[in-house]
């Protein structure tokens, strides 16, 4: 049986960490920051990890 390929589009969006965790960068930090509070912009630069359902699917789809 063929070894797995990795899902491109996730593994750019996505990495798991030494523990296994799914983290990805928050979204909404791209455009019309004027409206949005400094916190919240420096809240932004920081990681999160991803919703347990897809956390499954994504590390199915980084053939880990």
């Amino acid at each position: 049986m063929p070894k797995m390929k990795t899902n491109k589009a996730v593994a750019k969006r996505v990495r798991i960490t030494a523990r296994g965790k799914v983290v990805c960068n928050r979204s909404g930090a791209s455009h019309l920051k004027s409206v949005k509070s400094p916190s919240r912009i420096r809240r932004f630069r920081k990681t999160t990890e991803v919703h347990s359902a897809f956390a499954k699917a994504a590390k199915r789809m980084m053939a880990k």
